[in-house]
């Protein structure tokens, strides 16, 4: 069992991931995005510092730049990405929204070689192209549910579902490149992003004129499980797996595993009623392969 520690970690994180994503569809009903962004974030920054203090590693040096990046990394992936992920979960649903997420690693390649001069060549190319493929195949199928969203909201989801990659690509390059070569434990790192994230989000609140807070849903003991069960399953074990799968297996096959959410989703969303094609079910091993071919062929 150990010998395959890491690749049961990133499965876990990967199904943890999808059935956080069925809650938060279910909150975006109840909690505008920035909201729940902010709620999530704060439990999430909590049980780190929680466990922070368990664990014992409570002073720890981290180094000016490297520092640098994980805050900006955490402005731009969790302040911008995560907020767009929950507009774009209340537009399109959790399954097409975590298909659009698999969008992070060709683009987090992309940024790599711009940025990290990081090496790509022709056939992960052809990866990254599968994996587009795979994405566009599944969103612009037209189901009885997409033919229900207005255009408009439809557009709205794909724009915000590609801000989210978006962001996320950048966010992991910039992270990536504050540890890469540095020994900054996990726990801090994730820590220090999510914090960076959550300052911004309090900030952006508090001056939009138009930010109100609905405080009945803090008296709603479902609400507030529900919130808690999904930070506690998305973000803090999410992360904390994903740290264990990297750690464990090589990148190539932790990344890949990780991006197997919309492969968890399918059966979760045939259990509570919605409709899932073939189409649809191909769509989602068509960009998963497509992510194996750019990790393995990179």
């Amino acid at each position: 069992m150990t010998d395959f520690l890491g690749e049961i970690a990133a499965l876990a994180a990967a199904c943890l991931w999808a059935i956080a994503s069925i809650v938060y569809a279910r909150l975006g009903a109840r909690i505008p995005p920035l909201q729940l962004n902010l709620v999530k974030g704060i439990i999430a920054i909590a049980l780190f510092i929680f466990t922070i203090i368990i664990s014992g590693e409570i002073f720890t040096y981290i180094a000016t730049v490297p520092m640098l990046l994980l805050l900006l990394s955490g402005v731009i992936g969790i302040s911008l990405g995560d907020t767009a992920f929950f507009i774009t979960i209340n537009c399109l649903g959790a399954r097409r929204t975590l298909l659009m997420q698999t969008l992070t690693s060709p683009m987090s390649a992309v940024f790599g070689l711009i940025f990290l001069q990081e090496k790509l060549n022709i056939l992960a190319g052809c990866g990254i192209l599968l994996t587009i493929l795979g994405v566009a195949w599944v969103v612009t199928e037209r189901t009885a549910e997409i033919k229900d969203i207005s255009k408009v909201e439809f557009q709205r989801g794909i724009s915000f579902g590609l801000l989210t990659a978006i962001a996320g690509a950048i966010g992991a390059v910039l992270s990536r490149s504050a540890i890469a070569d540095n020994n900054i434990n996990p726990l801090w790192a994730a820590l220090l992003r999510l914090s960076a994230g959550i300052l911004i989000l309090l900030i952006w609140a508090f001056r939009r004129q138009t930010t109100t807070f609905n405080l009945s849903n803090l008296f709603n003991y479902r609400v507030v499980l529900a919130t808690i069960f999904a930070a506690f399953c998305g973000t803090y074990l999410g992360i904390w797996l994903q740290q264990t799968a990297i750690k464990y297996t090589s990148v190539g096959i932790a990344s890949t595993l990780l991006q197997t959410s919309p492969i968890f989703i399918i059966p979760f969303a045939i259990c509570m009623g919605e409709k899932v094609t073939i189409r649809a079910i191909l769509g989602v091993f068509i960009s998963i392969t497509g992510i194996a071919l750019l990790f393995y062929l990179k």
